[in-house]
Parts: C-alpha cells; structure tokens; sequence
C-alpha cells in the first residue's frame, strides 16, 4: 500500500484545482503579516515545514537569510525547485515532519501551512515536538491548519439554504452531505480522505492543546477566512462568513 508521501505527490500537478488556496488576494490571512513581524532580512533563518507547491518559498526567500523547504513528497518539491530557482538561499529537504532532528536549534521562525495533517496521532505529536526543538530560543512557530468546526459550519449554513428554498428537513441534510462530501469525512475522528490523500481536520480547542502537549507557549490562535469564491453555493450563502482554516502563532520559552 503507498503510504502518504506518494499520494501527496500525485497530487502536486493539479495541486491548485483541488485544494483551497489560503493566499488568494481576497483572503486576509494573518500568517503573512506574522512573518512580516517576525523577519529581520538577512539575519534570520526560517523552516516551510510542509512547503508543498512552495507558496510562500519566494517570500520568505527574500525576507529571511536561510530558508529550508522541507517536504515529504518528490512531487510536489519539484514544483517548489522550480518557483524558487532564482534563489540561492533555499535548502530542500525530502523528509517527513517527525524527522528535523538535524535541524536542531537551527532555526528562528517555522511555518507550517495545511501540512499537519496526517491522521496518526502519535506522528503528529512527534512532528510537534521536533519543530519545538528546531527553535532557537524565543523563536516562534507560525501555522494554518483545517478547521473541523468550519466543515460543520459550513454544513449548517446549507441546510438552512435547503429549507429557504422549500426543502423537506431530510432533503436539506442530503443536500448538505452532497454539497459538503460528507462520504469523505469520519466526523467522530475529524479525518478527511480523498483519492489516497488521508487529512486530520483540527478542532479550535486542538490547537492550544497539542501545542501545549508539544512545550510551546504563548499561544495565539485566529480564523482565517476562506474566499467563497473557491466554495460551492457561494452565490446563495455569501451574505454570510465563509468557512475557515485555524491559524496560530506559538512560541519557545
């Protein structure tokens, strides 16, 4: 059975059609300022745990002295080579999360976008607890994750759809289920999975907790809200918030 890193990198040539983009220029996202703040250019030394396609690479190329890249998926470190090839200052690394150790002490920012996400928990709290030692001290550890409660969000809003528009109470839970892909979800778990690709949603309560279990402090957590554009049945529910992603800021002592 392939495990994660090779589903992942089938998924890196239709990355952008797939997944919801949290950079679009009509999402606020706070991460972009957080890096901003905590940049010193040529000086500072960042880690993109889970750079993916590579985003932020060309960012945080310039904005800081050293940046490693750091994917477990062939694939999509390829896509990211070639967004950051006019950039001397970025290291790639092919490896999971749960394996930093050489980067210990190495590093004063971490960012980790949607990349958290595997479903065995004991890995996840191994990834965490690498980034932490990572870190040098006072460095800060910046991320994004998916958000459980936005998925049942979101689901709620569609009912309510379904009923306004004249629907039986059971119609407007098929609909919603339809429109959400509620066969890919395990709620009771919050795992999603799709084509190979198994994902852990967070619970807003999840964040400040395996954070703390992982030695940060100083917890910050805020909602990063999505574009409706990028959502189905935007036209009918954009009067409301859209769904979100969990972003936080989190530090050594």
């Amino acid at each position: 059975m392939p495990d994660q890193a090779y589903f992942w990198s089938q998924a890196a040539g239709a990355y952008e059609e797939n997944f919801i983009d949290p950079f679009r220029s009509d999402v606020k996202n706070p991460l972009l300022r957080a890096i901003w703040r905590a940049a010193k250019p040529g000086t500072r030394v960042a880690a993109d745990l889970g750079c993916g396609i590579g985003p932020l690479l060309p960012l945080l190329a310039k904005q800081f002295q050293r940046v490693y890249a750091v994917d477990f998926a062939d694939k999509m470190l390829e896509r990211a080579r070639e967004r950051t090839k006019d950039f001397s200052n970025v290291e790639f690394l092919q490896r999971r999360l749960s394996d930093l150790a050489d980067l210990a002490g190495r590093v004063d920012v971490a960012i980790a976008v949607n990349s958290l996400v595997t479903t065995d928990i004991p890995e996840l709290e191994r990834s965490l607890r690498q980034v932490h030692a990572i870190l040098r001290p006072n460095g800060r550890f910046l991320g994004i994750v998916p958000a459980m409660d936005a998925v049942h969000y979101y689901s709620m809003l569609l009912v309510d759809r379904a009923l306004s528009q004249g629907k039986t109470m059971e119609a407007a839970r098929k609909n919603a289920a339809h429109f959400n892909e509620h066969s890919f979800y395990d709620f009771a778990f919050s795992e999603y999975r799709y084509l190979g690709l198994e994902q852990h949603f967070w619970q807003p309560f999840e964040v400040r907790y395996r954070l703390r279990r992982a030695g940060f402090r100083r917890i910050r957590q805020t909602r990063v809200f999505l574009s409706w554009e990028q959502i189905a049945c935007a036209e009918d529910l954009k009067d409301r918030p859209p769904p979100w992603d969990w972003f936080f800021e989190a530090r050594i002592d």
